[in-house]
């Protein structure tokens, strides 16, 4: 089941991707706003307290829903709903249009539109950035946002579907990378302030969530570019800053295109960032896609064989 749906959930967004502003990100923004509006109180257990029912409450409604069609209407229409969930919480048109926007534009020569959707996209001030430091943040945004999109989902949806528990693991992932997002924005004048204590949690939290599947994601840069390369830049990385997430994904795609990443990281390596790195990293994050793929239909295989 979890790799007809994951199939069948990017063919969908492929063709008809969600726009950036719908109906199903709104409930999850609107839920996590008022989770925290009415639970965050400021003490350490009320910072617990918000964010598991910030968290579990969605996963637990889409775990709810899912047995309940198993067991009611069959797995016929429980694979439906996989599809759902996973077109919903995965894909890479959520974030592609930047990446093309920046790419066009600097292949066609125009920093400045450049700079503009680059600023857009990463809400960072990109008036002074040469060249070469636009293509690294476009490189480093852009596997980020594959790894959380896409690499990310992957991994915690096929472990909680194996044990059972159907497309839960995919919202669990994605709704707690986004409130570990929104505990860290600086909020709104209209809107209560989020506390120490919610954003420790948060923080915490999403460490620990995204720990395996940082570490599957650099592992399958790996596979399919550099490999010796991508470990040891990995393992460099990991020496100096032992818990940065984001920094082993980084750290393994430098090294699997031989690119410079990380900004003034002393155990950066490679060339400088240039054109022909963003038709790299395309190419690394497909083949990745192509090999969980395969790797999954072979386990579908061995299941249905076994």
């Amino acid at each position: 089941m979890s790799f007809i749906a994951i199939l069948l959930a990017l063919l969908l967004e492929q063709a008809k991707p969600l726009p950036q502003i719908n109906p199903v990100h709104n409930v999850v923004r609107n839920w996590v706003r008022w989770v925290m509006r009415n639970f965050d109180a400021g003490k350490p257990q009320h910072g617990w307290l918000a964010w598991s029912l910030a968290v579990l409450g969605p996963s637990l409604a889409v775990l709810a829903v899912h047995w309940l069609l198993v067991w009611q209407l069959g797995w016929a229409l429980a694979v439906v709903w996989n599809v759902v969930i996973l077109y919903a919480t995965l894909g890479f048109r959520q974030f592609s249009h930047h990446f093309t926007l920046v790419r066009d534009a600097l292949h066609a020569g125009d920093e400045a539109a450049a700079r503009e959707s680059l600023a857009q996209w990463m809400r960072i001030d990109t008036s002074a950035l040469p060249r070469s430091e636009m293509v690294r943040h476009v490189i480093e945004h852009s596997v980020l946002s594959a790894h959380r999109h896409v690499f990310g989902v992957f991994v915690w949806y096929s472990l909680l579907t194996a044990l059972g528990l159907g497309p839960a693991g995919a919202v669990f992932y994605r709704v707690s990378e986004y409130v570990a997002v929104f505990t860290k924005r600086t909020p709104r004048p209209e809107a209560a302030p989020v506390s120490d204590a919610v954003r420790s949690h948060a923080q915490r939290a999403w460490a620990v969530i995204d720990w395996l599947p940082a570490r599957v994601t650099a592992l399958s840069f790996a596979f399919v570019g550099s490999f010796e390369e991508a470990v040891d830049s990995w393992r460099r990385h990991e020496a100096v800053h032992p818990l940065d997430n984001d920094g082993v994904v980084l750290a393994a795609t430098a090294g699997a295109v031989n690119v410079r990443l990380g900004e003034n990281d002393p155990a950066a390596s490679g060339l400088v960032p240039e054109l022909a790195h963003l038709r790299a990293v395309v190419g690394l994050v497909w083949r990745t896609v192509v090999m969980w793929m395969v790797f999954l239909a072979l386990l579908s295989v061995a299941r249905l064989i076994g």
